[in-house]
């Protein structure tokens, strides 16, 4: 793993660990300002909406299991990254389990890695799965 790989897996490490803890600067620095978030029914988010929603308490994040995650250099400063994610929240007074894979954009502007773009989906596998039980 280059350098840059290790700086990248550092910023999703980061990432889990600021979303679980609100922590809203450490999201500003991990989040483009330009950030976009697709999630699994199409709605868009942007950075100031995820960071809204945190603030105000409209979702919180109890723990987060990312799993297999890979991270695929596409030049000098851009990357994607794809992974699976199993996350433990609580929204309106109700704890759940969401399970999506991803793909991330990341992007290197001024020295420093940032998350530009997510598309979220729901991971049919698992739902293949669940019915076949």
């Amino acid at each position: 793993m280059d350098h840059d790989e290790k700086q990248i897996l550092q910023l999703f490490e980061d990432g889990d660990r600021a979303l679980i803890a609100a922590d809203l600067a450490e999201l500003s620095r991990i989040f483009a300002d330009d950030y976009v978030q697709y999630d699994e029914t199409g709605k868009s988010f942007s950075k100031q909406d995820v960071i809204q929603n945190l603030k105000s308490g409209t979702i919180r994040y109890i723990s987060m299991n990312s799993t297999g995650r890979r991270i695929r250099m596409l030049s000098e400063d851009m990357a994607i990254v794809h992974g699976s994610e199993e996350d433990e929240v609580e929204q309106r007074g109700r704890r759940f389990t969401v399970r999506y894979i991803y793909m991330d954009v990341v992007v290197k502007r001024k020295g420093k890695w940032q998350i530009v773009g997510s598309q979220l989906a729901k991971n049919t596998t698992d739902q293949r799965s669940a019915e076949a039980r």
